[in-house]
């Protein structure tokens, strides 16, 4: 895959009954700026829109998944206005302070990943590498995870003095206890562990990832569309009056606390910490 930054940040390509869309910015480990999140937003609406796909799969291309948010590639976007797609809230870039945070965050966080979780047909998540904060927020809105034996996943950011990533699915991705461990630590999750605990769905070689995940859309493929849309549709009502749509809500709210608290208190919304000191805290 290229590694160019003039490259496409998100590339689409049909097989039959599955669109691929694979995340394109390996040199950064698939760093989601807002330029990467719009294009998965228009892959995602092509590949719901075209009667020949019946299901779809999410990449990474290169090593790595996704290493969450962009906060420091020369990408970085977070300042620039989008058209919005996933909400009213105002363009952010014309505000400051936590009116800009929470209008852009609404938007391409939640309410991309809220518009992309109702997508009717089913959606798999090929992970290789890391799958780490925004990365997670990818994987959990697939409706199956396929990952490969070196695959981790992590939620560090408490290190931020946030509480979670923006889509926080953490109780419903996993036992509450097992997601308060994760929270804490900010440890990584072996693909076996996640397994375990019913997160992922299957774990491969790394040799069998692509295969594994062709193997299980193509299964999928078999089924009628409409069928699937409901039952997808059924899964995720049910989800819902468990509490993970209203939970969600209140937890952003939470995130959003953080922020603020770290813009009066440190050096940014962020506490201070940037990709080196997180990738020296994480190890």
């Amino acid at each position: 895959m290229p590694a160019d930054d003039s490259a496409a940040p998100v590339l689409h390509e049909r097989r039959g009954p599955a669109a691929y869309v694979t995340m394109n910015r390996p040199r950064y480990r698939n760093a989601q700026n807002s330029a990467m999140t719009y294009a998965l937003d228009e892959a995602f609406y092509r590949a719901a829109d075209d009667p020949e796909v019946k299901v779809i799969v999410l990449a990474g291309a290169g090593e790595h998944f996704s290493a969450g948010h962009d906060i420091g590639t020369p990408g970085r976007d977070a300042h620039l206005p989008f058209e919005r797609r996933a909400g009213l809230w105002w363009d952010h870039s014309t505000r400051t302070g936590a009116e800009s945070r929470f209008a852009r965050e609404s938007e391409v966080y939640l309410g991309m990943c809220r518009r992309w979780r109702e997508l009717p047909k089913p959606v798999i998540a090929s992970v290789q590498g890391a799958c780490v904060a925004g990365g997670l927020m990818l994987a959990w809105v697939c409706d199956l995870i396929v990952a490969s034996e070196d695959a981790f996943f992590a939620d560090p950011v408490v290190r931020m003095g946030i509480p979670g990533v923006e889509y926080f699915a953490h109780p419903w991705a996993m036992p509450p206890r097992i997601a308060k461990e994760f929270l804490y630590t900010g440890d990584r999750m072996s693909a076996r562990r996640a397994y375990e605990i019913g997160m992922v769905n299957r774990v491969v070689g790394r040799e069998s990832l692509e295969a594994e995940t062709d193997r299980m859309a193509l299964r999928i493929a078999e089924m009628p569309g409409f069928g699937l849309a409901l039952t997808k549709r059924a899964v995720n009502q049910a989800e819902d009056l468990q509490g993970l749509h209203a939970g969600m809500d209140s937890v952003f709210g939470l995130h959003h606390l953080a922020h603020s608290h770290n813009a009066e208190t440190a050096a940014d919304s962020l506490g201070g910490m940037n990709v080196a000191a997180m990738k020296e805290a994480n190890g």
